[in-house]
Formats: structure tokens, C-alpha cells, sequence
């Protein structure tokens, strides 16, 4: 009788989680975008502890076996996993919830659209001048590192079997985009020969500023039929100079022979940069650019910005001469 109890009094015990044997194991936490995440909060077995990411983005979590373990951060959705199966992936994924301060983030685009909205952007950046405020030039370099993915898309909607080649990836890669790049210009230089004068008279408003329309006109007075192609490397400046050069009614054959250079150019340097560049820091420093990407957005961002800035505030700068 007295074992039947004892025993009874040990099964009673060990059925509860907290006198369950835990386990060590190591975890990294990323977002949709693929950032890692350096804090989150671990609930297993009924019990809620916050970890803090070591200096290689790995968290060291105490998990009890039997029971599943929930991830939380704040600003994402919860997601829960086996403990199995988490250490099997050794890597979890948090989706972040959406902000307006996402549409600044080109890999919201690679995500969320994939090839196809990455060729409309583009397009649309002067196509339809009201993609100034878009991520061009850092969403072009992100491309370059993800390629190899974003050209499977292309084979996979005309039911092609995708036998994976750098050379031929990069080479389909920039073809495309410099064909959107091209018909977006193209479509902005008719736009300025219709309407385009008409266009001085208009009021601000929220995607169309006329101070953008002349700070691309007198970039465009100053360079030429060069300024076509200096154009797309620079953000806003790029989204009006084909207007501009419609508006002044450049020829045609002119304006033609700078957009495809320039687009060329521009998507050449942008999707090479961004796929050798993963390669040699992988190869040279040992991890991997796309751990990096905010960094990179911002130097992106600064260095074709600041051009523009300059300009603006030089010009601000000098003194009218009698």
C-alpha cells in the first residue's frame, strides 16, 4: 500500500512541466526580411523568459522537450514551433507587422512581389513619375543578391524548367529590368511632349512636387543629353528628366540613344554590385551581406542622395550677382 502511494506521489510529481528536464539549445531568430533579431521572449512549459542574442545573432534558450516553445517580439506576430522541430531548423522566422516605414525596405518588395513588382517599380519610377520616392537604386542591389531566385520566378510562370547558371541569371536578371527602365522612360519623355509644359501650372500635391520638375530641368540644362543618363543615378532626378527632355522636345533618336545607356549603366552597375559584392565579402570576411542589408540601404541611400543635397544647397548657398 505504502509503494502504491510513493508511487503514485512520483508520477504526480513528474507530470507537472516545471520538474521536467530542460535542454539547451541554439536558435537565430530573422524577420520576413531576413534581419536578425537580437531580443526576444520564450514561453515553454508555461514560463516566460526574455533572451538577449550573442555577438553572432544565436540565442542560447532553456527549453523543456515535451512541450512546444512560443517566440514573441514586440511589433510581430507570435509564432510557435516543436522543440523537435526547432532544433532541426535551428532557425526560426518572426513576420513583422506591416508599417509605412516599410516601403523604404527594398526586400518588403522582393518579398511581398518578387520579380514582376520589382520590373513595375522600376517602370513606374518615370513611366508613371510618381515612383521618386521608391527604392530604386538599393532595391536594384538587393536584387543582385537574390538573382538567382528572382529569375527562377521568370521561368517558373511560363513553365520552364530553371537550370541554375550565374551568368545566365545576371544576363536574363538585367535584361528585363533595363527593358522596364527603358519603356518607363520612354512613356515619361511622350508624357513630356504631350503635357508636359502643363505641368509648371500645377499645384503641390502629395506625389508630385514642381520643385522636383525644376531642379530636373536645370540639372538637364546643364549636362545636356547626358544628363539622361546621369539622371539614373540619382534619385528624384531621375523620375523627371525624361519629361524634361520631352518638354524641350529633344530628338528622339537622341533621347533614345542616352535612355538605353544609361539604363543599361545603371542597371549593370546595380545588380553586379550587389551580387559580387555578397560573393566577395562571403568569401573574404566569412558571412553574409544579406545579414547586413539595413547598413548597406542606408550607405545606398547616402551616396546617390547626397549628389542631389548637394546641388540644392550650393545653389541655396550663392549670392545673385548684379
Amino acid at each position: 500500500m505504502f509503494k502504491r502511494i510513493v508511487g503514485a506521489a512520483i508520477c504526480f510529481i513528474m507530470s507537472f512541466p516545471v520538474f521536467a528536464q530542460e535542454e539547451e539549445i541554439r536558435i537565430q531568430v530573422l524577420n520576413q526580411y531576413e534581419e536578425t533579431l537580437n531580443n526576444i521572449t520564450i514561453t515553454n512549459a508555461g514560463k516566460t523568459t526574455d533572451y538577449f542574442a550573442d555577438k553572432t545573432g544565436f540565442f542560447t534558450i532553456q527549453v523543456v522537450p515535451s512541450d512546444s516553445v512560443t517566440i514573441s517580439h514586440s511589433g510581430y506576430s507570435n509564432i510557435s514551433y516543436t522543440v523537435a522541430s526547432l532544433k532541426a531548423k535551428k532557425t526560426a522566422t518572426l513576420r513583422k507587422d506591416f508599417s509605412w516605414k516599410d516601403l523604404m525596405n527594398p526586400m518588403f518588395y522582393i518579398i511581398n512581389g518578387g520579380l514582376w513588382l520589382l520590373l513595375f517599380i522600376v517602370f513606374a519610377e518615370t513611366g508613371l513619375f510618381v515612383g521618386f520616392f521608391l527604392p530604386g537604386d538599393s532595391l536594384l542591389f538587393v536584387a543582385g543578391i537574390y538573382s538567382s531566385n528572382l529569375v527562377h520566378e521568370f521561368f517558373k510562370a511560363f513553365g520552364i524548367e530553371h537550370i541554375r547558371n550565374e551568368w545566365i541569371d545576371l544576363l536574363l536578371m538585367t535584361t528585363l529590368i533595363s527593358l522596364a527602365g527603358i519603356v518607363g522612360n520612354m512613356v515619361g519623355y511622350w508624357f513630356g511632349r504631350r503635357i508636359g509644359p502643363a505641368m509648371y501650372s500645377w499645384k503641390d500635391r502629395l506625389l508630385f512636387k514642381r520643385k522636383y520638375l525644376n531642379d530636373a530641368h536645370d540639372f538637364y540644362e546643364k549636362h545636356g543629353g547626358g544628363a539622361i543618363i546621369f539622371a539614373r543615378f540619382l534619385p528624384v532626378i531621375r523620375t523627371f528628366a525624361p519629361i524634361v527632355a520631352g518638354i524641350v522636345q529633344m530628338d528622339r533618336k537622341k533621347f533614345m540613344f542616352y535612355n538605353i545607356v544609361g539604363c543599361v549603366a545603371w542597371v549593370v552597375s546595380m545588380i553586379f554590385a550587389g551580387h559580387f559584392l555578397q560573393i566577395w565579402v562571403r568569401k573574404q570576411f566569412g558571412f553574409e551581406l544579406r545579414d547586413h542589408l539595413e547598413m548597406i540601404i542606408i550607405i545606398i541611400v547616402l551616396v546617390t542622395t547626397l549628389p542631389v543635397a548637394w546641388k540644392l544647397l550650393s545653389g541655396k548657398s550663392k549670392k545673385p550677382t548684379a
